[in-house]
């Protein structure tokens, strides 16, 4: 049975390092499947207009298409030579609770985040996402410094 690792990608410098710490483990551990995925913050508490609401589904569909070409895919390409079984998802949510939610439905032995550099009054309020991971996830969360 092959072992399965999420791993959560920001876009930036920390879902790097989160990719590299899960290829490291990856190789370890022997026969395992990487699952890239990286959350397109939304929020049900955000309101929108009726015109917003008419554009909704397309701009979804474009927020995917780019996210998947600008973030996964440079991701895939970069462990492509490594011989690990490597896929990626592009998701819509809480970032801490589509996380979990994708471990869930992967079967997933862990997932592995980076910790995000995020300071100040953003955080007081509104926590960091992966404190919320590793305070909610049903499954072990490794974070990278």
């Amino acid at each position: 049975m092959s072992a399965k690792i999420v791993v959560g990608l920001d876009g930036g410098g920390s879902g790097n390092r989160a990719v590299d710490y899960a290829k490291k483990l990856a190789g370890q551990i022997g026969s395992c499947e990487l699952i890239l995925v990286y959350v397109i913050e939304w929020s049900p508490f955000t309101f929108q207009t009726p015109e917003e609401n008419e554009e909704r589904h397309k701009r979804r569909e474009e927020e995917i298409s780019a996210a998947q070409s600008r973030i996964i895919q440079p991701a895939l390409d970069r462990l492509a030579d490594e011989g690990i079984p490597i896929r990626g998802i592009v998701k819509h949510g809480d970032v801490a609770e589509t996380l979990d939610r994708v471990a869930k439905q992967e079967k997933a032995d862990q997932i592995v985040v980076a910790r995000t550099s995020e300071t100040g009054m953003i955080r007081r309020i509104f926590g960091s996402s992966t404190a919320n991971l590793v305070m909610h996830s049903t499954v072990p969360v490794t974070v990278v410094g």
